[in-house]
């Protein structure tokens, strides 16, 4: 060794362990002894079987339900139907009712209301009606005409009367109606009628839709 390390403490010697008066040493423990389980290796076995069971209950009261209910519903089907308090009636044994067919009677067609006519004697309206007086306004430059109606028939009727408005060409420009009521055999009434809208120089007048109907006896 070289000088400059110095030399190792010498060992002291361990005191003995002293065992008090009367009491037992403890055994040592033998080399050949299986090792002591860890106590958490307990505790997980302790906690798996506490599972197993609580799991086993459960799927025994479950069963058990089970059970319970088919039980009543094989109890509700196999019961009979409850009995009616009602009276028993006897079926009825007469004759069967034969409804009549419905139909409607018979009746008598009811006469027609006659049509008032003309007859052979009674002259054609366009005899009754006239023009008078055909004129362009020259203000507005709208047409009018004087129409006079005569009560040519043996009945008092009402009259309707058109006009339409021709240019030149013969084409309508405008037109207008009027009528006269409960007009009196052999009586005549005088009557305007004006056209809407401003018309051409030369505007002709001619009578249309010219109708008589008998009002009275």
């Amino acid at each position: 060794m070289s000088d400059n390390f110095p030399p190792p403490p010498p060992e002291q010697p361990q005191p003995e362990r002293q065992v008090p008066v009367g009491a037992v040493p403890a055994a040592e423990p033998s080399p050949w002894a299986a090792p002591a389980a860890p106590p958490h290796t307990q505790r997980t076995g302790l906690i798996v079987t506490l599972a197993v069971g609580g799991g086993l209950i459960v799927a025994g009261a479950v069963v058990a339900l089970v059970y319970s209910m088919m039980s009543s519903v094989q109890d509700s089907i196999a019961l009979p139907p409850e009995r009616s308090d009602a009276p028993y009636s006897e079926p009825y044994d007469g004759e069967p009712y034969e409804e009549e067919p419905y139909g409607e009677e018979p009746y008598a067609d009811e006469p027609a209301v006659p049509t008032p006519e003309a007859t052979a004697t009674e002259p054609d309206v366009e005899e009754d009606v006239t023009i008078t007086a055909c004129t362009r306004d020259p203000q507005i430059g709208w047409q009018s005409a004087k129409v006079k109606v005569v009560n040519g028939s043996s009945t008092t009727a009402s009259y309707n009367v058109g006009v339409e408005f021709l240019d030149k060409d013969g084409t309508k420009v405008a037109d207008g109606v009027t009528g006269v009521v409960d007009l009196a055999p052999g009586k005549s009434v005088v009557d305007e009628v004006h056209g809407l809208g401003e018309v051409p120089h030369g505007t002709t007048c001619r009578l249309v839709d010219l109708m008589r109907v008998p009002t009275g006896g």
